[in-house]
């Protein structure tokens, strides 16, 4: 399989010129390691530029693609490898990805490798492996007529394309892993409902991670899987996310940066899916941002097992009035696994409605387990619990709650059953 790496020890020069292609902003022709002022601090991570290189470099240029690939290279000039320093990784070393030689996987793999994958559905599903669909293991054929599931379209004028690039590139709120993932997959998948239809079946997308490097070395090859769903007003659909290593690399070293879009236009519902059980030595970094219109819901199950550093990223926000979201995550961390949930609910129309549930196992002395639950809430009725289970000497459950609430209105309800060892902050 083709790959190309880059290893992190890197030994700083003292001026150093990305080669970011895609820019048309104004930007430094070089970084002084030594004399940049505070005010291009930012633009001083080498590892940050390095990587975004290498990512650059594997690509074959896509045109349905350029907005999305411009935005992220241009986040990924300002912004620095996350460490325990910053706030949203107070909790999470991401050290393990870091202090590898990360290898951006740059053609899909071969059939023969899968030959147990698809196994026997009847269900609507896409395999993508390592970021590539896979279309000869993927059966989509049972879907309502209107309802779209493929690849972006390079054709400005194609009616879908133009729907979903409306959106592509204005989230606000990524990291790091968002602009990896937005400089470095190979394509978007879209799911498409249109206006008033309602599939009866979900549509279950099958994540398998095939290149993996060998249990105690430094190869940490990456994919950056990305998929785009839009629901206009009144339809309905169910989305499956599975995630799991290809059969004999349950022990394989890889770097998963998936990302999940979802657009619920007024009315319409949501139910997701996710399931995340992958080599106990991998990374598994996934984003899953939600924009509800009114009157629309959106369900979320998860159940995160895998990865020896995994988090989500979860960020929901309610666009209009009468709105109903419901989380409910269960983590175990059963070795030397950190499971972490960051969430983050933008609830400021009137009616909304917010459930979240979480409940987390860690069953390790190395284990450890992290929720952190952020909502800004206004005129809604929020619900919140999470439970927490410790059967080992040393394990960590870490929560934090950083409520913001806008009117008196807001009904909360916060409730804690907790094992051993805990620390972290509520408010």
């Amino acid at each position: 399989m083709s790959v190309s790496a880059f290893t992190p020890q890197i030994h700083t020069p003292l001026t150093m010129k990305p080669k970011i292609k895609h820019r048309q902003k104004q930007k430094p022709k070089s970084f002084s390691l030594s004399t940049t002022p505070i005010t291009q601090a930012s633009f001083s991570d080498p590892f940050v530029l390095q990587l975004a290189e290498t990512l650059e470099d594997s690509l074959s240029p896509s045109v349905s693609l350029q907005k999305l690939r411009d935005s992220s290279s241009e986040s990924l000039l300002s912004t620095s490898w996350p460490s325990r320093k910053d706030e949203p990784f107070r909790f999470t070393d991401t050290s393990f990805i870091r202090h590898s030689q990360i290898i951006p996987i740059t053609k899909p793999p071969q059939l023969d490798y899968l030959p147990s994958i698809n196994g026997n559905t009847l269900l609507p599903n896409i395999v993508i492996a390592d970021g590539f669909v896979l279309n000869s293991m993927s059966k989509v054929s049972t879907l309502p007529d209107g309802v779209y599931v493929g690849g972006l379209l390079s054709d400005s004028s194609d009616r879908i394309a133009k729907r979903v690039l409306e959106f592509v590139g204005d989230f606000e709120w990524g990291d790091l892993f968002w602009s990896v993932n937005g400089l470095g997959t190979p394509v978007m998948t879209v799911v498409y409902v249109p206006a008033g239809v309602k599939v009866d079946n979900p549509i279950h997308f099958k994540y398998v991670s095939v290149e993996g490097g060998e249990e105690g070395s430094k190869k940490l090859p990456v994919s950056n899987p990305r998929v785009f769903v839009v629901v206009e007003e009144g339809g309905e659909v169910g989305i499956i996310e599975e995630f799991m290593s290809k059969e004999g690399n349950d022990d394989k070293r890889y770097w998963a940066n998936p990302v999940l879009e979802v657009v619920i236009g007024k009315g319409a519902k949501v139910r997701h899916s996710y399931v995340q059980s992958q080599s106990l030595n991998s990374a598994h970094i996934k984003w899953t941002a939600v924009r509800q219109e009114a009157a629309s819901s959106y369900e979320l199950v998860e159940v995160s097992t895998g990865g020896k550093l995994s988090r989500h990223n979860l960020h929901v926000q309610q666009l209009g009035p009468d709105t109903a979201t419901e989380l409910s995550t269960f983590h175990l961390s059963v070795g030397d696994q950190t499971q972490d949930l960051h969430s983050r609910l933008v609830l400021d129309h009137p009616r909304g409605y917010s459930q979240q549930l979480h409940k987390c196992i860690v069953a390790h002395s190395q284990g450890q387990a992290v929720f952190d639950g952020n909502v800004k809430a206004r005129g809604i009725d929020l619900e919140t619990a999470r439970k927490a289970l410790v059967f080992s000497f040393g394990a960590e459950v870490i929560e934090k709650l950083p409520y913001s609430f806008i009117r008196k209105q807001v009904e909360n309800h916060v409730k804690g059953l907790l094992g051993s060892p805990f620390k972290g902050s509520s408010h």
